[in-house]
C-alpha cells in the first residue's frame, strides 16, 4: 500500500514528544509506512480544557514531508507506522 490519497500522502503517528524549549508544546511526528518520510505537527496546549484529537493517521501534502536520512530512525518509524496501521483505523483517536 503506497498510502497515497487524493488529499495527500497517508502518514501514521510514530512519535509524540513534549518540547524542551517551550512549555505546553506537543510535537507529533507522523511517518510513511516505509519510514522514509515524515510529517511533523506542533501543537500548543493553551489550557487543560484545550482538547484536540490526535488521530492514528493523517493525510499530509507531499510538499510538507521531510526525508528520514538515518537508517535506524527510518526502521523505527517504519515499525511504528506498521504497528499503528495494523491496530488502528486512520481516524482512531490516539
Amino acid at each position: 500500500m503506497s498510502g497515497s490519497s487524493s488529499d495527500g500522502v497517508r502518514v501514521w503517528l510514530v512519535e509524540r514528544t513534549y518540547s524542551d524549549d517551550e512549555q505546553n508544546m506537543v510535537i507529533l511526528t507522523y511517518a510513511t509506512p516505509d519510514g522514509g518520510r515524515y510529517f511533523r505537527k506542533e501543537r500548543a496546549l493553551t489550557s487543560f480544557s484545550d482538547v484536540r484529537d490526535t488521530t492514528a493517521a493523517v493525510d499530509a501534502d507531499s510538499g510538507n514531508l521531510g526525508s528520514v536520512e538515518d537508517e535506524d530512525l527510518r526502521a523505527r518509524y517504519a515499525a511504528e507506522a506498521a504497528r499503528m496501521a495494523e491496530g488502528h483505523d486512520p481516524d482512531d483517536v490516539i
